[in-house]
């Protein structure tokens, strides 16, 4: 890898970080802000729902505070420890913002249900319909700023952030409709609406923290994801299949990968290995990701026997329900074996039904081969769509 390409991507890696954290500062700013005047307002006329919608501003803030300390985390260099850094951390921050919102959601709906059991009458004035009404504006410009610059230099923490900030701004749009509705028809939803947005922030709260747990478990890759690095590999001339791409997430924008090509039986050991080199450089430049591995499988370009085989077996494999591949076939006449794997889908009622009913095909076609075959997991899903 030359140094000028590790160089380039260091320079993007430092400006995402930068991006985050001056995105983070400004969350930061709005949110105090909001949350000062709305406490104020809430105070002064006697109102639930706008000291909720202040005290999830406060909450709001911290949740930026908690992205800038997850990014600068996540930068730190590997250690002895931690070989492959420290990107994780950022899952974590993300995490732990799920768990405020959620902390946040239940503190106030418990709130909320004591204001419908003994409710308190609002008393709005004209400031505190223009403090709300300027609210929603400021939470939508927010809100669609953080969640599409998080979305631009993938970063969960920015996108959660950026997603509570949209739905403050529906929270904040119904306690301005709660007081219309108050001021002219004498009717308090006070109590009511504050259980409602309640309700709102703990799915949101939930759902994030869904999201993020997955991420930590190690959910799999993107299909699109999948299919830039398949056609990648496959942009080579000399290599005509790629399969079993295992990707490990490492945080965001750190993924390594590994996987196997198939390529002629006329390459040599050195045309294989600049190959591999050539592969793991072009990678690395058009999608940031490390190449830990690429094992090979070869095919035959002059044996007709082998080739009649290949294309019979796979044909057998193919037509069975459920199976999504056949590859890295081999043919040992001396030895009298076949070699071969299978991807069955996670679909299929019964994957090792599948596998046998596969092996039994083909061992009925060779009984006179003995048989080893492998049924493997699609980890990448880039055979199928989500």
């Amino acid at each position: 890898m030359s140094a000028d390409i590790l160089s380039s991507h260091a320079v993007d890696e430092k400006n995402r970080e930068r991006t985050i954290i001056k995105t983070s500062i400004i969350g930061i700013m709005a949110n105090v802000f909001l949350a000062a005047f709305k406490a104020v307002v809430g105070l002064l006329s006697h109102s639930i729902a706008i000291i909720l919608d202040s005290v999830n501003n406060l909450s709001d803030a911290g949740s930026s505070l908690i992205t800038i300390i997850g990014t600068k985390l996540a930068k730190k260099q590997p250690d002895r420890k931690h070989p492959w850094g420290h990107g994780r951390a950022e899952y974590l921050s993300s995490m732990i913002i799920s768990v405020i919102i959620l902390y946040a959601g239940i503190t106030s709906l418990v709130e909320s249900v004591k204001k419908v059991i003994a409710p308190e009458t609002p008393d709005y004035s004209t400031a505190a319909i223009i403090i709300v009404s300027v609210a929603v504006v400021v939470k939508i410009l927010l809100g669609t700023f953080v969640k599409r610059t998080g979305k631009r230099v993938n970063s969960d923490s920015l996108v959660n952030s950026g997603t509570d900030a949209l739905m403050d701004s529906i929270i904040s749009a119904s306690t301005l409709a709660a007081a219309i509705i108050f001021l002219v028809w004498h009717i308090s939803l006070e109590a009511w609406l504050g259980a409602v947005i309640s309700v709102v922030i703990v799915k949101s709260g939930i759902e994030m923290l869904r999201e993020t747990i997955s991420h930590l478990l190690g959910q799999r890759v993107s299909v699109e994801t999948a299919r830039k690095v398949r056609e990648c590999i496959m942009s080579f001339p000399q290599v005509h299949g790629v399969y079993d791409l295992i990707f490990h997430d490492y945080g965001p924008e750190k993924f390594n990968c590994s996987g196997h090509i198939e390529v002629p039986d006329t390459l040599s050991a050195r045309e294989i290995d600049q190959l591999q080199r050539q592969i793991a450089i072009e990678l690395y430049v058009r999608h940031g990701i490390i190449l830990t591995a690429l094992s090979v499988y070869t095919f035959s370009v002059t044996d007709d026997r082998d080739k009649a085989v290949r294309s019979e077996i796979y044909s057998i494999a193919m037509s069975v329900e459920h199976v999504l591949e056949a590859h890295g076939f081999y043919l040992d006449e001396e030895q009298k074996r076949i070699q071969f794997d299978i991807i069955v889908s996670f679909d299929a009622p019964d994957r090792d039904a599948v596998y046998n009913d596969v092996v039994n095909r083909v061992r009925e076609k060779y009984p006179e081969y003995e048989l080893y075959c492998t049924l493997d997991t699609d980890f990448s899903l880039s055979e199928q769509e989500e």
